[in-house]
């Protein structure tokens, strides 16, 4: 899937950002289990998965890290959690354009690359070489979204709910 690079300037009013809480993932488990389980869950669990498969299918916009060096050699803007990397994603430039605000650096231009929902979270999260998930349009509050390092969202090998010996 081939990256473009572009700039965007910065550029929007008031932003309250927050946190994006996640729904978990429904786990690989019996048939039993799911119809036992709270309708509400069961509800919120096809939203995500419909919302997970959205993101996937969607080019969104991933601006590089700081750093010196040419754009091709900087990396993809990150942000460390409570231990995990989130790759920083976004939905379109007015949604970069409020997180700019946000971390005070309205003024710049930002140079992003737009890359497929699916290559980063097949592709860049393993490669980071540290628990790693995504958070899309992070300073949305609850119209973000933060897809977690878990089984059924990032590659089994790289997720961190993983059982211990299993691939």
């Amino acid at each position: 899937m081939p990256s473009h690079e572009q700039t965007a300037s910065s550029q929007s009013s008031q932003v309250h950002p927050a946190p994006a809480e996640p729904l978990e993932p429904e786990p690989a488990s019996s048939a039993s289990s799911s119809a036992s389980e709270d309708p509400g869950v069961r509800a919120r669990r096809r939203e995500f998965a419909a919302l997970l498969g959205e993101f996937r299918r969607t080019p969104v916009l991933v601006p590089l890290g700081g750093g010196p060096g040419p754009d091709a050699e900087r990396g993809l803007l990150t942000a460390d959690f409570n231990g995990i990397r989130f790759i920083l994603a976004f939905s379109d430039e007015q949604a970069l354009a409020r997180y700019a605000v946000a971390c005070g650096e309205a003024g710049r231009e930002w140079a992003y690359q737009t890359i497929l929902g699916a290559r980063l979270l097949d592709v860049a999260v393993p490669a980071a070489g540290v628990p790693c998930g995504v958070a899309l349009d992070c300073a949305d509050g609850e119209n973000g979204m933060v897809f977690p390092p878990l089984g059924g969202i990032v590659p089994d090998e790289v997720a961190v709910d993983r059982e211990e010996g299993v691939a």
